[in-house]
């Protein structure tokens, strides 16, 4: 048996504010809409979805319990693109010796916690491009 992709659904208690962000500020293929479900893709078999949350299956998190790591190699590009749009980024990129990783966070639409990451171990990397 074989998976064949994946999707990962983050629940809102508004749809616009993050419909805007996943379309308009990173730019993502709107492959579904459903109405109360939009699902977007990041690339090859992976998706992203926004679920209105009055008509999905769960609640939208009231903590910060989610981290959504999107990996590319232009960290620093991703980082200026988010900033340009007005995203508030907690600290420029760094390197983080420990996880062998170029990164930076910020906090998306509904409080979601975001993170831009590049892998520095090539042979990591690849799993990942």
């Amino acid at each position: 048996m074989k998976l064949s992709s994946q999707i990962t659904f983050l629940y809102f208690k508004e749809m616009h504010g993050p419909a805007h962000f996943f379309e308009e500020i990173l730019g993502l293929q709107k492959v579904d809409d459903q109405g109360f479900a939009r699902i977007y893709k990041i690339s090859g078999g992976a998706f992203i979805g926004i679920v209105d949350e009055a008509k999905g299956y769960c609640d939208a998190p009231t903590a910060k319990n989610v981290l959504i790591t999107l990996v590319t190699e232009n960290v620093h590009q991703w980082y200026r693109r988010l900033k340009d749009a007005g995203i508030a980024i907690d600290a420029a990129p760094t390197i983080q010796e420990k996880a062998n990783v170029e990164c930076f966070f910020f906090e998306g639409p509904g409080g979601y916690a975001f993170e831009v990451q590049r892998f520095l171990n090539p042979e990591i990397e690849m799993h990942f491009m």
